[in-house]
């Protein structure tokens, strides 16, 4: 199988490390065919996401990034936005894309899910997407 990762460049501090937790969880399932897209922000991810499943090179498309709430409404209008936008991607494509997309009140909330170890987001958005792709792949698709 070989998946793509899209990643915001948008606060890639926190990406950066959900990166790290998404390849090292792929590296350990034994998947070592991994493609790298990097997107300006979480509202870009969803066109991008799609084109990318659109290309029928991938078994999967894992999201990664990360909107931290302001002083505005603009975190709810980017968080819903991206949510509904990869879900419809995903839809249209028949192609797994998983929304790893953290959508924290505060930026320590943000870090504290993007550290090494099992509570990575990034590692859970790869075996949610690696999960899904055999899911399908035993359906015959």
């Amino acid at each position: 199988m070989r998946f793509a990762i899209l990643w915001s460049r948008y606060h890639e501090e926190v990406t950066g490390g959900m990166l790290s937790g998404a390849r090292e969880a792929l590296a350990a399932e034994g998947v070592t065919e991994l493609q790298e897209f990097l997107a300006p922000g979480a509202f870009e991810m969803p066109l991008l996401a799609r084109e990318i499943a659109r290309t029928g090179r991938f078994s999967g498309v894992i999201c990664l990034g990360c909107v931290v709430k302001g002083d505005t409404a603009h975190f709810e209008y980017i968080s819903e936005s991206a949510a509904h936008g990869l879900m419809q991607a995903g839809l249209e494509t028949g192609v797994p894309i998983t929304f790893g997309i953290l959508t924290t009140y505060t930026w320590e909330q943000a870090l504290a899910r993007s550290r090494p170890g099992s509570d990575n987001k990034g590692r859970e958005a790869a075996l949610a997407a690696l999960s899904s792709a055999r899911v399908l792949a035993g359906l015959g698709r």
